[in-house]
């Protein structure tokens, strides 16, 4: 049940046109819970005499909480010094409307052009197995400024290759890049400040360059400043996974672009547009070439002296003649594939429980017979001497030779 205080706000609203809808959210309350008390105060006209004794001490009490004085034994002390003889719980339900909400500092809302600016980070999400177990995973989330065009992915880890495919993936879903990229302080991106102005990881900042957009921070410990990714996460924490059932990353992934879909042909709420549509009117920077982008979506992984290569806990099996060497590996529509030399060793399904390891058929295939050593080793080859063959009779002559001399 409201305080009567609240009460008495939703019926003043009303009475000076608001709906019951603005009402709700002007007050942090559901739009039923305001229209009944409403409709109760259309039938019966609220009350006025409780707050009789607080009536000549209120332009005192707004001025007091003008000056940011909420504390109702503070005030209280106050109204007494000048005549006021009610108690505090008439005076803390009067208070109570008026006070501020605990939250972050109000901002300025920040709008960009078409195309000109996109805000990015990641929330991390808990689900549970099928054991009961919780586990957190990490979602990495952007959203364009101007038409609110949304992109969710999950991964196993938040590294910078993790980033930098994420971001590929969101380039090739949006069809081009903004102008610029508004993320928080997140170590991938910068690795400190000096003089107030963010050092770049100079991986990220290499990425930024071949991508061909302007990376922005948020000025620390404000991550207001980029509210639309921030009420983007919410969201996803909130509408998109509670009761949400998968099998595994993948499947989470395909449900989330699926979800997107939904989301961006929608009417958005702040813009009044739908983000699909007004995608049109983005003006968005072309993509790189495809070599370039596809460059973004590999690691460099070593390959074990028992033929196998590990990738998100999991460990993959390759062929045994390439152990020690450095391999390409990615994660493209559910499978890992693993590359060396621009030729493809494995494809396997993409497994997410750690531990796990996937023999590859027919992987240690020679092995034996070659001592495990995947090509010659480097040496001279030794070949028989040749006797020459006489005939008997130069034997005799030999000897004749000899007894006659």
């Amino acid at each position: 049940m409201l305080r009567s205080g609240m009460i008495l706000m939703i019926r003043k609203e009303a009475r000076n046109g608001k709906s019951a809808y603005t009402i709700g959210k002007q007050l942090g309350i559901s739009k039923n819970t305001a229209r009944k008390y409403i409709e109760r105060g259309e039938n019966k006209p609220p009350p006025n005499d409780r707050f009789s004794k607080l009536d000549a001490y209120k332009p005192l009490l707004h001025s007091l909480m003008s000056q940011g004085i909420f504390n109702c034994v503070v005030l209280l002390e106050r109204l007494q010094g000048v005549g006021y003889e009610g108690g505090i719980t008439i005076l803390k339900e009067y208070v109570h409307p008026f006070r501020p909400a605990r939250a972050l500092p109000a901002v300025r809302r920040y709008e960009t052009p078409p195309g000109k600016q996109a805000q990015m980070d990641w929330g991390i999400c808990h689900y549970q197995d099928a054991q009961g177990g919780l586990h957190k995973v990490p979602a990495f989330v952007i959203i364009l400024g101007n038409s609110r065009m949304k992109y969710v992915e999950f991964t196993s880890r938040r590294d910078l290759n993790s980033l930098h495919r994420c971001m590929v993936n969101a380039f090739a879903y949006y069809g081009g890049m903004p102008q610029e990229i508004l993320t928080d302080n997140m170590k991938t991106v910068v690795t400190g400040r000096e003089a107030g102005q963010p050092i770049w990881n100079t991986r990220f900042a290499d990425f930024a360059v071949d991508m061909g957009f302007t990376p922005k921070v948020c000025r620390v410990r404000s991550p207001q400043t980029k509210g639309k990714v921030e009420r983007l996460v919410r969201y996803v924490k909130e509408n998109f996974l509670p009761g949400r059932r998968f099998e595994d990353l993948d499947d989470l992934n395909r449900q989330a672009v699926a979800w997107c879909r939904d989301a961006n042909g929608k009417v958005h709420h702040t813009t009044g547009k739908i983000p699909l549509q007004a995608l049109a009117s983005e003006k968005l920077l072309e993509l790189p070439s495809q070599a370039k982008l596809d460059q973004y979506r590999w690691e460099d992984r070593i390959v074990t002296h028992d033929g196998m290569v590990s990738f998100d806990g999991i460990r993959y099996g390759v062929p045994w003649q390439y152990s020690g060497k450095e391999v390409r590996v990615r994660l493209y529509e559910g499978s890992l594939e693993i590359c060396y030399g621009g030729v493809l060793l494995a494809r396997h399904k993409a497994q997410y429980r750690s531990g796990n390891v996937i023999m590859l058929h027919g992987q240690y295939h020679g092995l034996t017979e070659r001592n495990g050593i995947p090509v010659p080793l480097p040496c001279a080859k030794q070949q028989a001497g040749t006797v020459e063959i006489r005939e008997l009779s130069i034997y005799d002559r030999l000897l004749g030779g000899a007894s006659n001399g």
